[in-house]
């Protein structure tokens, strides 16, 4: 089973480390932007990292959990007219974006397909205490639904958290585990 990943950020990093380490091997990870010493805050990249492609410091990290995985990364940006190719060989596909504009690009073209799509809205602030599951159709939203990045600070306590939700649901849902 090959999961995609749009967006290697505070979200898609952290997703990807967390089923990385509870052992799943088959990633494809979608992204255009660099490091920036900013990102450091949230995201799973490190000070000597700064400058490079996202996906290339991210493969080189994941690996480093888990030299078995098969990684495939793009540095791509997605767009309306790529979207469908870069994910078509993915059975499940997480939406890790930091603009609406995207998040509704990949709800649009994913929502009730025959892939388990997982996205996020409300990861900003640092109040972790009214963070929920929505599940629609084929779909699960995590977050608060209310404080988005536009107009609030991201922190990584929440940042974490809702990646690792999200994460939770791709094994859950996925099949990876089963619950105790």
């Amino acid at each position: 089973m090959k999961i995609g990943i749009a967006g290697a950020g505070g979200l898609g990093s952290n997703v990807a480390m967390n089923l990385v380490r509870t052992g799943v091997l088959n990633l494809k990870i979608i992204d255009f932007d660099r490091i920036e010493e900013s990102n450091l805050n949230r995201q799973f990249y490190f000070y000597d990292q700064i400058g490079i492609t996202k996906v290339e410091a991210l493969k080189e990290n994941l690996i480093r959990i888990n030299n078995n995985l098969r990684i495939e990364i793009i540095n791509e940006k997605i767009e309306k007219t790529n979207i469908k190719k870069l994910f078509e060989d993915c059975d499940i596909v997480i939406e890790a974006f930091d603009k609406d504009i995207y998040k509704k690009l990949f709800f649009n073209t994913f929502y009730n397909k025959k892939k388990l799509l997982v996205s996020a809205s409300g990861v900003a602030g640092n109040t972790i205490d009214n963070l929920e599951i929505k599940k629609i159709g084929n779909s699960f939203i995590v977050g608060d639904f209310q404080k988005g990045i536009d107009k609030h600070k991201t922190y990584s306590t929440k940042v974490s958290m809702v990646a690792a939700m999200m994460a939770n649901i791709v094994l859950l849902e996925g099949g990876f585990c089963n619950e105790d």
